[in-house]
Parts: structure tokens; C-alpha cells; sequence
């Protein structure tokens, strides 16, 4: 049966204008976006298989096009569309944190680096770069690899601040490998870098660690 033939409470499109995106399944929600199924399996029952397929919405959506385009019923133009709703909601938490202050508003930055730095097969060093009001003026990549084996440069990241004029930063990166514990190696780059913008009057506010769907922070650990 096509999803048009469903009781329309049961419908995910409708249930999405009836009660808002979150009360919708991982499945009803990509069933949304597939908008169709192929034929004798539903857009529903299509996202249900993609989701076992993969394991979890959070697989496919990190899935290679060359992966996401071999599974029947998807493509290119679906693999575009799905990036591009991926980077429209990046550009929007973006968006939100450049228009609030990142001492009050926390989890814009948190969600917003969490997307940036999602899926990544290899450790990625960022820094978000803040004014005097505290509000977010640039975020930029800086480092690839691991902190142990490819260095953080202080003088790299003090060169970029001074040319976003920032007052404070907040340092970032992801471990790829999802272990949400903060390691020696963290520690270490974070007391040399926090050292060297000391001596230009450049604050460090947080470190954030992306581990999967969950971010530490430094400063809520109480190692800042």
C-alpha cells in the first residue's frame, strides 16, 4: 500500500505539520526526504531498509556517494539533495552563532561543531574565533591527523587569530574513533596553545571534543 492510501495521522508528512519534526522516527523522517519508494516497497519501507542496511540514519548520512548510490532506488540526485540539506543545516546553526553570544548560547556551538566535524575519518584541529562581545567572528580548520603524530603549531594558530582580530577562542577537534574521554595528548596541545595566546591577550574559553554525537568540553571538566 502507498503511503498516500495510509490513515493520514499514520502519514509521515502529515504527522511532521501535526506535531513537529521531532515526533517523527529516524525512518519517517527519511521517508520525508526520499519523498518516494521504488516499486512494491513504500518510501517508508525503503528508509527502514536503507537504515538496516547501514545500521543507523548516522552511517547513511556519512556514507561515500559511491556507497549511497549503489543501494536501489537512490542516485546522484538524491546523494546531492541529501548534502545539501546537510550544509543548509550547518549554515544555519552558522547563521545562530554568529548572531549570539557563545558564553550564553553553548550548545549553537556545540551543535554547529558537531556537524562540522561529524564522520571524519581522521582527527581534524578547528578553532572557533570570537570578539570582544563574545560572539563568533570565523570557525576555520587548521590541522588534520592525530595530535600526537601531526602537530598543533601555537604560532600557526596565533597567526590566525591576529588575522581574525579575535579576542577568545574556543579550540576544537573530533576523535574519530568515538571515545568520548579527553586524552594526555589533548591536554597537552591545549595548556601549549592556551600558553602562547596568552602572551597576546587571547583567551581560551572551552576546548570541545567530538566524539560521535556527544562533545566534551574542557572547561566543564574544570581543565581550563
Amino acid at each position: 500500500m502507498a503511503i498516500c492510501d495510509w490513515p493520514e495521522a499514520e502519514r509521515p508528512r502529515e504527522k511532521l505539520l501535526n506535531k513537529g519534526a521531532a515526533a517523527l522516527s529516524d525512518a519517517e523522517l527519511l521517508a520525508i526526504f526520499l519523498r518516494t519508494g521504488v516499486p512494491g516497497c513504500s518510501a517508508l519501507a525503503l528508509a527502514r531498509r536503507l537504515i538496516l542496511h547501514y545500521g543507523s540514519l548516522k552511517h547513511l548520512l556519512n556514507a561515500s556517494r559511491e556507497e549511497f548510490c549503489a543501494f536501489p532506488g537512490l542516485g546522484s540526485a538524491k546523494y546531492a539533495q541529501l548534502h545539501a540539506s546537510m550544509e543548509m543545516s550547518l549554515r544555519y546553526f552558522q547563521y545562530e552563532m554568529r548572531e549570539s553570544d557563545a558564553l550564553t548560547s553553548p550548545q549553537a556551538s556545540r551543535d554547529y561543531i558537531r556537524l562540522a566535524l561529524k564522520g571524519r575519518q581522521h582527527e581534524t584541529f578547528a578553532c572557533l574565533y570570537l570578539n570582544t562581545q563574545n560572539c563568533i567572528v570565523g570557525f576555520e580548520e587548521l590541522f588534520q591527523g592525530t595530535l600526537d603524530a601531526a602537530s598543533v603549531y601555537p604560532r600557526e594558530v596565533v597567526r590566525k587569530v591576529l588575522d581574525f582580530g579575535a579576542a577568545a577562542v574556543i579550540l576544537c577537534h573530533n576523535h574519530p574513533s568515538g571515545c568520548a574521554k579527553v586524552s594526555e595528548a589533548d591536554k597537552r596541545i591545549t595548556a601549549r596553545l592556551a600558553e602562547a595566546l596568552n602572551l597576546i591577550d587571547v583567551r581560551v574559553l572551552d576546548h570541545l571534543v567530538v566524539a560521535d554525537a556527544e562533545v566534551i568540553s574542557f572547561a566543564e571538566l574544570g581543565l581550563l
